[in-house]
C-alpha cells in the first residue's frame, strides 16, 4: 500500500511501520491462552472460520462442540478497563474501534444464530483463568452434543 506518511491512517512513517508490524495471529496473549487451554487437555483448531460463508476467524475453535473463542485486544476492541484514546488521528481510531465492536457484535449474533457458543476473552485476562472458563463451556457444549 503506497501512500505518503501524511495521508491515510498513519500519522507518520514510524507509526505506519509500527502498525504494520503488529501480528495478526500467534501473539503473546494468544500463545499463552492456547498453552493454558492445552494444559487443561483441550484440543482445538487455531484461526478458523467457524462458518465458512462468514469471513470471521475464531482464535480457538472447537468445531464439534460448536464453541468459538475470540481473544480481543484491549486497544483494538475498546476494552472498558484498558482502552486508551489515540493521541494522533483520534477520530480515525475511535471510528476504527467502533467498527470493530460493531463487527464483534455481528459476529456473535451470526454464530449464535447458527448454534454456536461464542466466548470473548480480553487480552489482559489471565490465560489460566480464561482457559478454565473455556474448558467449562466446552465441556457443557460437548455434553449437549452427545445427548440424543
Amino acid at each position: 500500500m503506497a501512500t505518503d506518511a501524511g495521508s491515510g491512517w498513519a500519522s507518520s512513517a514510524g507509526v505506519r511501520r509500527s502498525m504494520q508490524s503488529n501480528k495478526g495471529r500467534d501473539t503473546r496473549p494468544e500463545l499463552a491462552l492456547r498453552s493454558a487451554a492445552h494444559r487443561l487437555g483441550l484440543r482445538y483448531r487455531v484461526s478458523v472460520r467457524p462458518l465458512k460463508a462468514v469471513r470471521r476467524t475464531a482464535d480457538l475453535c472447537f468445531s464439534r462442540a460448536k464453541v468459538a473463542v475470540f481473544l480481543d485486544g484491549c486497544f483494538w476492541h475498546g476494552c472498558p478497563e484498558h482502552h486508551t484514546v489515540a493521541k494522533t488521528n483520534a477520530d480515525y481510531w475511535a471510528q476504527k474501534v467502533m467498527r470493530n465492536r460493531e463487527r464483534d457484535l455481528e459476529t456473535d449474533r451470526l454464530l449464535t444464530d447458527a448454534g454456536w457458543t461464542v466466548l470473548r476473552v480480553w487480552e489482559h485476562e489471565s490465560a489460566e483463568v480464561a482457559a478454565c472458563r473455556i474448558a467449562e463451556i466446552v465441556h457443557v457444549a460437548r455434553s449437549r452434543v452427545a445427548q440424543p
